[in-house]
């Protein structure tokens, strides 16, 4: 009885033609084995979840009121609820684990009323130690300081290790822990978002969590090549909304952004004091649009953004990603992009950390190289970074990576950049790691390593 009320729950969900016969076989053929699974690791959109957003759309609605835009990108987006691209932003776009721990330090010791952080990872490491000592001091000193977890990526530090901050008057959430019989657990989808709030008006966003591994106060050996945004402007409300719609859900508190409102967009503070970029300028009056994804949001609007930018795109697709397992709508696509002449190019780890998906990617990067791709492989350093480019129209940033758990499973956060300013930065730091990398030419493989591959795939949402 369970394994048909279940198969009528994967016929109802919004899932890939191959997800839902491959659940519908195990659940249905092997009912002992598919329908635990199903309830571990089925689920990708969260109904409860759903039904309390309304922070963010309310943004949506706002934007229903502006004038039409006619960018197909903006209006997929919009269309769906989410906030419209906010103009006058001031955007600092960091490449160093230095300068943007550096960067971030200096927004906590400016902050003054509150601190908001959301993180995959805290390291158990210097970095992470002296993210809980500044937090800590901050608190002490009366500031409202929010420290949201990752159940998973902070599983070793969001206890003993976060103790201080609770005890100087902190709060520290976990967002879904694994452990089943816990308030609001899941065993599969996680919080994947980087995000730095300081006084509802400096953010952080990007790839980097906070460890020695992305950031930290001195060059390190094994540091990943990253990137993330810092941002002054009208965008940091979107970001913010984001952060207290996951802080709301996962602490059962009441957080809202009239705060924000109430305070402007710059708190009285020189957007050049908290963000120096390490060039020394900043891009001002950029236009940005924040864009959420994941099991929070009713649709797969990312994955429709980002399908409707490879389809629009007429000169080049430029695409930086430590993981390349796209599913086979945005695959197909970029191969039909390559194929009329397009320029596309994607660069990626010669290995990654998660070795699964190394051999994931193989059949997707063979199939782009057939279609006249440009692929890139870095040969020394992982590459953590999340860039796309699209012509010279959009650039996107953020936590998202191009594989099916980020696209699919993940709560993801993208800041689409729209103003040439922030494009050029964006296509020059990709042309320096083109220079430095290899070009790459996927060769055919084995029989016995083409099932590896294709296993290896199967498995790469659950990694």
């Amino acid at each position: 009885m369970l394994a048909l009320v279940l198969a009528v729950r994967v016929l109802q969900a919004k899932r890939p033609t191959g997800s839902t016969v491959a659940w519908l076989l195990a659940i249905v053929l092997v009912p002992y084995l598919g329908v635990p699974l199903y309830l571990l690791l089925g689920d990708r959109k969260l109904d409860r979840f759903i039904q309390m957003k309304g922070q963010l759309y309310a943004g949506g609605e706002d934007a229903k009121e502006e004038p039409e835009d006619d960018r197909s990108v903006v209006r997929i987006a919009t269309t769906a609820g989410l906030p419209a691209p906010r103009p006058c932003n001031y955007v600092s776009f960091h490449t160093s684990g230095e300068t943007a721990y550096d960067t971030m330090m200096r927004m906590f010791e400016s902050a003054q009323k509150c601190i908001h952080v959301s993180t995959f990872i805290l390291g158990r490491d210097e970095v992470g130690r002296a993210v809980v000592e500044v937090l800590s001091r901050k608190a002490r000193e009366g500031v409202e300081v929010r420290l949201l977890l990752d159940g998973l990526g902070c599983l070793t530090t969001s206890g003993r290790f976060v103790r201080p901050l609770r005890k100087a008057g902190g709060q520290v959430g976990r967002f879904l822990p694994v452990l089943p019989l816990q308030h609001k657990w899941s065993a599969n989808l996680r919080n994947h978002r980087k995000i730095v709030v300081v006084d509802h008006a400096v953010a952080m966003v990007g790839g980097m969590n906070l460890g020695t591994l992305f950031m930290g106060p001195s060059p390190h050996p094994k540091r990943y090549i990253d990137a993330s945004v810092f941002l002054c402007g009208p965008a940091v409300e979107d970001i913010e909304t984001v952060f207290f719609d996951d802080w709301n859900y996962a602490t059962d508190e009441v957080m809202d952004s009239e705060s924000v409102r109430a305070h402007g967009p710059y708190c009285g503070y020189a957007p050049e004091m908290l963000i120096p970029e390490p060039s020394g300028s900043i891009m001002t009056d950029c236009e940005i649009q924040t864009i959420p994804s994941g099991p929070d949001i009713p649709g797969d609007t990312f994955h429709d953004a980002l399908l409707t930018a490879i389809m629009d795109a007429r000169k080049r697709i430029w695409l930086v990603t430590p993981y390349f397992v796209p599913d086979d709508s945005l695959l197909k696509a970029l191969a039909l992009k390559a194929r009329s002449g397009c320029n596309v190019s994607v660069l990626v780890p010669m290995r990654s950390d998660h070795r699964i998906v190394d051999w994931a990617r193989g059949p997707a990067l063979r199939k782009l190289a057939a279609a006249g791709a440009t692929l890139y492989s870095a040969p020394r350093t992982m590459v953590h970074a999340k860039v796309m480019l699209f012509d010279d129209t959009l650039a996107i940033t953020g936590s998202a990576n191009l594989d099916m758990r980020s696209i699919y499973l993940n709560f993801e956060i993208a800041l689409f950049h729209y103003t040439d300013t922030d494009i050029q930065k964006i296509e020059g730091y990709i042309r320096s790691l083109q220079r430095s990398a290899h070009y790459i030419r996927p060769d055919m493989v084995s029989r016995s390593r083409a099932w590896v591959e294709n296993f290896c795939r199967l498995l790469s949402p659950l990694l």
